[in-house]
C-alpha cells in the first residue's frame, strides 16, 4: 500500500499482544471497522509503543499503548494523551488525529491503549529538512508557529481540560522538579548547571500564565501534509499538561541555538537562515506574538535558559542510566557531554542576553 510510511516493522516480540482480542474490541467500539486486522509496529516509540493497523479494506488506524511490565505511576499515561487529543479534536481548530476509542481494560491486549486515525504525511525528524526547498521550509515553519499559537489560544476550561494540570507556578514547579532530578543523576561537577540552579528561581519573570502545554513541541512531533508545506497534525502529547505557554515556545526555539554536535538535535546555529528559507528567531517570535495577541515576548532569555536547563537535566538522567547499565556505554558518553553543552549554552544566554 503506497500510503504506508517507511518506518514500519513487524511487531517486536516484547510488545506483542492478542490481535484477535483487539479486533473484537474494534468491531464493538470503532465505527466502520470490519476486519480482518493487520498490525505493524512503528520504529522508535519506546516510551509508548505505537502500531499501524489496517482493516480488510483501505482504512488505517494508529494504536498507542502502555509498554509491558511494571511502570511508574505517573509515566506512560495514554489516557491523558487520549483525553487531550479528544478535547482538541472535538472543540478546537488545533490539528490532531481523530481519536476513536480509549481502552483501560488490561484484559483486552494486556495494557491500556487508545486508537486514532492514521494520517498519511511527512514526519520531518531532521530539522534541516534536507529534501525540501527553502520556500517550503519557510512555509512549514510558519505553519508550525501558527499551530503552536492555536494550542495556546485554546480556552482549556471551556474544552473540559480545567483539571488537566495544576494552574499557575508551572515554571517554579518545573525548576524544582528538574533540579531534584538532576541532583539525583549528577555524575560530574558542571559549573553552569549549578549556576542555573541558583539563577533561574531568583529571576522568575513577573506575572504568570496558564495554557495547554504540549511539552515536546518540535517539528519532528508534527505531521506535515504529503505534498503541501503545512502541518496537518500534532503528535506525541505524552508530556502535555497545563503550563506556561512561553515554556513551550522556548523549547520550540532551542533549535535556533543548537549547532553541530547535538546529534539528531543539530539545529540552525551558524546557518544562513535567509538562504536556508526559515525565519529568524526574532521574526518567529513576532509571528507568535501576533497570533497570540501579545505586544512582545518579554524575558526571552529566561525562557530559553529554562528550556535548556530542563533538557540538560533530562539528558543527564539518560547518561546516568547508561552508566548504571541501562544503556550502551557509547550512548551514555554522548549524553554526558550533551548535558554539559546544554547547560553551558543556557548560561551563556543568561550572561549575554540579559
Amino acid at each position: 500500500m503506497s500510503d504506508l510510511p517507511e518506518n514500519l516493522t513487524p511487531v517486536r516480540e516484547a510488545h506483542a499482544f492478542d490481535q484477535a482480542h483487539l479486533a473484537e474490541f474494534m468491531k464493538a467500539n470503532v465505527d466502520g471497522f470490519r476486519g480482518p486486522l493487520s498490525v505493524l509496529q512503528f520504529e522508535g516509540g519506546q516510551s509508548n509503543p505505537t502500531f499501524h493497523l489496517t482493516d480488510g479494506g483501505s482504512r488505517m488506524y494508529v494504536l498507542r499503548k502502555k509498554p509491558p511490565g511494571k511502570l511508574l505511576p505517573s509515566a506512560h499515561q495514554v489516557d491523558r494523551e487520549y483525553r487531550v487529543i479528544k478535547a482538541l479534536s472535538d472543540h478546537t481548530d488545533v490539528p490532531v488525529p481523530k481519536p476513536y476509542a480509549l481502552c483501560q481494560d488490561d484484559a483486552v491486549i494486556g495494557t491500556a491503549f487508545y486508537l486514532m486515525e492514521f494520517l498519511p504525511g511527512r514526519i520531518l525528524a531532521d530539522p534541516k529538512m534536507p529534501d525540501i526547498s527553502p520556500a517550503d521550509r519557510g512555509k512549514i515553519f510558519d505553519s508550525m508557529n501558527d499551530v503552536l499559537a492555536r494550542i495556546h489560544n485554546v480556552d482549556y476550561r471551556a474544552v473540559g481540560l480545567g483539571d488537566y494540570g495544576r494552574e499557575g507556578q508551572y515554571i517554579q514547579r518545573q525548576i524544582a522538579r528538574w533540579t531534584s532530578q538532576y541532583d539525583l543523576a549528577r555524575t560530574d561537577d558542571v559549573e553552569s548547571m549549578e549556576l542555573l540552579k541558583q539563577w533561574l528561581p531568583a529571576n522568575l519573570p513577573p506575572g504568570d500564565e496558564t495554557r495547554i502545554n504540549h511539552g515536546d513541541y518540535r517539528l519532528g512531533n508534527t505531521i506535515v501534509h504529503p505534498t503541501e508545506p503545512r502541518v496537518i497534525a500534532v503528535l506525541d502529547w505524552e508530556l502535555s499538561t497545563l503550563g506556561h505557554p512561553l515554556a513551550d515556545l522556548g523549547y520550540n526555539c532551542m533549535m535556533y541555538h543548537f549547532g553541530e554536535g547535538f546529534g539528531a538535535s543539530a539545529g540552525y546555529a551558524g546557518v544562513d537562515l535567509k538562504a536556508f528559507g526559515i525565519p529568524t528567531e526574532q521574526d518567529y517570535l513576532t509571528a507568535y506574538a501576533r497570533r497570540t495577541n501579545r505586544k512582545e515576548i518579554p524575558d526571552w532569555n529566561f525562557f530559553l535558559a529554562f528550556s535548556l536547563f530542563r533538557l540538560a537535566a533530562i539528558v543527564q538522567g539518560v547518561y546516568k542510566r547508561g552508566l548504571d547499565g541501562n544503556a550502551s556505554s557509547e550512548t551514555a558518553k554522548q549524553y554526558g557531554n550533551r548535558a554539559r553543552v546544554l547547560a553551558d549554552l543556557a548560561w551563556s544566554l543568561v550572561k549575554n542576553r540579559a
